[in-house]
C-alpha cells in the first residue's frame, strides 16, 4: 500500500487518483501509521513561498518530514519526498548539485535535502524538486499556477492580468500527469538522491496568457509587480540526470 500525505492538496488529489487503494494523511491526523505501507509519496507541508513564519515551516515541513524519514527507516520503507526549485534562488544553472534559496520557503525545503542526503538510509530516500506544475484541482490552491489562474481570471471576468514585463518572466511549466510518471517510474530505481522534475523548457508568463487569451478571447492586462521575496524570474530544469534513469 502507498501512503500520500498531502492527499488533499492539489498534487496530492492527482496522485490518490493515479494510485487506486492509496491510504492518505493530512496534518492533524496524529502519528503516522505506517502498518501496511510498502512505499511513502510526502507531499505534505507548507508550500507558500512567501510564508515568513518560520515557526510553522520549522514544525510542518522539517521536522515532520525528519521523524517521518526515520519512521520509514525503522520499517525500511522507500520514501519520495517533494521539494521544489524554489531552492535554485536567483540562480542560472539548474543542477542538482546547485542551491540558493532566497526565502524561508525554499531554506525549508533545501534543510530537508542536506539531511536527507547526508545520511546513509537503509531504504531508497528520493527528492524530487518541482518546478511550476500545473493541472486539475488547482481550484482552492492557495498559490495556483499561471495556467489554472489565468483561465479562472478569464472565465469569470473576461481579462487575464499579468505582471508588467511578463515576456521577460519565464517558468518551466510541467503537467501534473508527467510528476506523476516520473513518481511512478522511480518506484523501480533503487538510487536515493536529489531529482529535478520539469520538462527542460521554459515558457513566459505572457505567452501562457497569450494562449489562453487566444481561447477565451480574454483580454490581457499588464499589472504592478508586487514586491515577493526570492520571486524567480527564470527556471528551466536539467533533466539529465533524471532522463538517465528514464
Amino acid at each position: 500500500m502507498i501512503l500520500i500525505t498531502g492527499h488533499r492538496g492539489f498534487i496530492g488529489k492527482n496522485m490518490m487518483a493515479a494510485f487506486p487503494g492509496a491510504r492518505g494523511y493530512e496534518w492533524g491526523d496524529g502519528k503516522v501509521d505506517l502498518t501496511g505501507v510498502s512505499r511513502v509519496i510526502h507531499l505534505g507541508a507548507i508550500t507558500d513561498t512567501q510564508c515568513t513564519d518560520w515557526k510553522l515551516l520549522a514544525e510542518r515541513n522539517v521536522n515532520f518530514t525528519k521523524n517521518l524519514l526515520h519512521d520509514c527507516a525503522l520499517c525500511r520503507i522507500p520514501i519520495q519526498i517533494a521539494s521544489t526549485a524554489a531552492v535554485y534562488g536567483d540562480g542560472k544553472i539548474f543542477r542538482e548539485e546547485m542551491a540558493n534559496p532566497l526565502n524561508d520557503y525554499a531554506i525549508s525545503k533545501r534543510i530537508i535535502e542536506l539531511y536527507a542526503i547526508d545520511r546513509e538510509w537503509p531504504m531508497p530516500v528520493q527528492l524530487f524538486r518541482y518546478f511550476n506544475v500545473y493541472g486539475p484541482h488547482e481550484e482552492h490552491k492557495s498559490q495556483p499556477s499561471p495556467h489554472a489562474k489565468f483561465r479562472r481570471q478569464a472565465l469569470e471576468t473576461g481579462k487575464i492580468e499579468v505582471f508588467e514585463g511578463s515576456d521577460d518572466i519565464k517558468r518551466d511549466f510541467v503537467p501534473v500527469e508527467q510528476v506523476i510518471k516520473v513518481h511512478k517510474h522511480f518506484f523501480d530505481v533503487t538510487s536515493s538522491g536529489v531529482y529535478n522534475l520539469g520538462t527542460g523548457r521554459a515558457t513566459s508568463f505572457m505567452d501562457v496568457a497569450q494562449s489562453i487569451a487566444s481561447d477565451t478571447g480574454a483580454e490581457i492586462v499588464e499589472v504592478p509587480m508586487p514586491t515577493l521575496k526570492g520571486y524567480q524570474r527564470y527556471t528551466c530544469a536539467d533533466m539529465t540526470k533524471t532522463l538517465s534513469y528514464m
